[in-house]
């Protein structure tokens, strides 16, 4: 890098949040691959919303072929902030070579920011004979978290449609957990209408369970009284 450069990369650590975010503005509207690793690098420790959205930006402006390899390695990082970051990057990128990079343990990951970023942009990035193995992964993770997991849970299911998404939510809807019962009724609704409320689909869907307990346990109408 040149002297001028090496100023503009320094400039992403800037203790200046505004300086860090023309920093990042910069670069992208330059489109330098010499940045991509400064850039990548910045966004697993970025603590500004609206930075980290700008390095994102930036590092769409680069070839793909200059950010994916080392957005993939990142995935691998031991910190979480790195790992969603990263992959809400290749989500931006659109890279469907990329989807090979995100393991089973990522969307997994202990960590719901982790996790809901991987759900997210494998959803986006999984090939079309990958989707209904994705949607069955998914699947497992009916249930966890706030209403902020669980609804990205349900979009990124909704986004592989209903060929991939429909026997996960029809096996889900008879689990012995009534939290993942919920969930899958709720995902269920919101495959059928994407613009329903999920809270409101949440409550339908513990409503109509609640309704069936209670037909087994009077009997059908019309024998039992």
């Amino acid at each position: 890098m040149q002297a001028q450069d090496t100023r503009l990369a320094d400039a992403l650590g800037a203790r200046d949040s505004s300086v860090r975010l023309k920093a990042a503005l910069a670069i992208g509207t330059r489109g330098d691959v010499a940045f991509a690793e400064a850039l990548v690098r910045r966004c697993g420790v970025e603590d500004d919303f609206f930075v980290r959205d700008m390095l994102t930006w930036a590092l769409t402006r680069l070839p793909a072929e200059a950010t994916v390899p080392r957005l993939c390695t990142e995935l691998r990082s031991g910190q979480a902030q790195a790992r969603s970051q990263a992959l809400h990057t290749l989500s931006k990128v659109g890279d469907r070579r990329a989807f090979a990079a995100i393991t089973v343990e990522l969307l997994r990951d202990a960590d719901d920011e982790v996790a809901r970023a991987a759900w997210r942009t494998a959803a986006g990035l999984v090939p079309d004979e990958g989707r209904a193995g994705l949607a069955e992964e998914l699947g497992r993770q009916f249930g966890r978290g706030s209403r902020e997991v669980r609804l990205s849970l349900s979009r990124a299911l909704v986004a592989l449609g209903n060929d991939a998404a429909g026997p996960v939510l029809l096996a889900a809807a008879d689990h012995p957990d009534p939290a993942v019962r919920a969930h899958a009724l709720a995902t269920e609704r919101l495959l059928r209408d994407p613009e329903a409320a999920f809270d409101l689909a949440v409550d339908e869907a513990r409503r109509v369970r609640a309704i069936g307990r209670d037909r087994e346990g009077r009997g059908a109408p019309g024998i039992d009284g």
